[in-house]
């Protein structure tokens, strides 16, 4: 398998149990990859047989194609990728700096889209796979407080799954698309936890569950799909005031 953002709290918790059901291969991709030496020794733990780093830099899109044809070429087959990277970004800030709002949506939208059009063309190649992409529910219905990101995982949520609608007939390549609430992590750090709010051991356990279940989207926590189904719903005066 394959973690895109190998320092990624919830990509290293969803190979760790992969690696427990079995999986023995795993290679970390990931700026400054010669400092992962905790994370591989998290999956060696596991029973890992071989964990490889390699350099990967999300928003550096010229690189994405070779990255994952090297990556198989030296490895083998991609069975499972997950695209674990991004950024939350600063909010404030986004809305008066341009350029800051414009890099959380290139490495949140723009570069998961780059990658995920060369992953397909691999798996298709290939001839299977499984592709594993975090959406979010602050981009189910967009929030005021956190518009930027939001709007991102938005854009991110639309694409995923226009692309796995574009996968269906083809029964050995498979999308899956995790929706999970308010992480508390070290993303998230300093900031008062939501209603709803989950682990990245919790997202990761409903991850590989999903995954053993042969599904196509999860939300984490599974409450979170009917509280968003009746909260697309709610007047936009009160959505306004929502909190992240």
């Amino acid at each position: 398998m394959l973690v895109l953002g190998g320092r990624s709290e919830i990509g290293i918790e969803v190979a760790r149990r992969l690696v427990a059901e079995g999986a023995r291969r795993v290679v970390l991709a990931a700026r400054r990859s010669g400092e992962l030496a905790d994370e591989t020794a998290a999956l060696r733990e596991a029973g890992a047989t071989e964990v490889h780093a390699v350099e990967f830099d999300a928003d550096d899109l010229s690189t994405h194609r070779e990255l994952l044809r090297e990556v198989a070429r030296e490895h083998g087959p991609l069975e499972v990728v997950v695209l674990a990277f991004g950024v939350l970004g600063d909010q404030r800030r986004a809305e008066t700096d341009a350029e800051h709002a414009v890099a959380i949506v290139h490495t949140d939208y723009v570069a998961q889209i780059s990658v995920l059009t060369h992953l397909t063309t691999l798996l298709r190649e290939q001839g299977s796979g499984t592709m594993v992409v975090f959406s979010s529910v602050a981009g189910a219905r967009v929030r005021r407080a956190n518009y930027v990101y939001g709007s991102a995982k938005a854009g991110l949520d639309g694409f995923a799954s226009g692309l796995a609608d574009a996968l269906a007939g083809e029964r050995d390549i498979r999308l899956l698309l995790v929706r999970p609430g308010f992480v508390i992590g070290r993303m998230t750090e300093g900031m008062s936890p939501a209603p709803f709010s989950s682990t990245p051991a919790q997202v990761a356990a409903a991850t590989v569950a999903a995954l053993r279940k042969g599904r196509g989207e999860v939300w984490v926590p599974g409450i979170l799909r009917p509280v968003f189904a009746l909260l697309r719903h709610a007047p936009r005066a009160l959505w306004r005031r929502m909190p992240r």
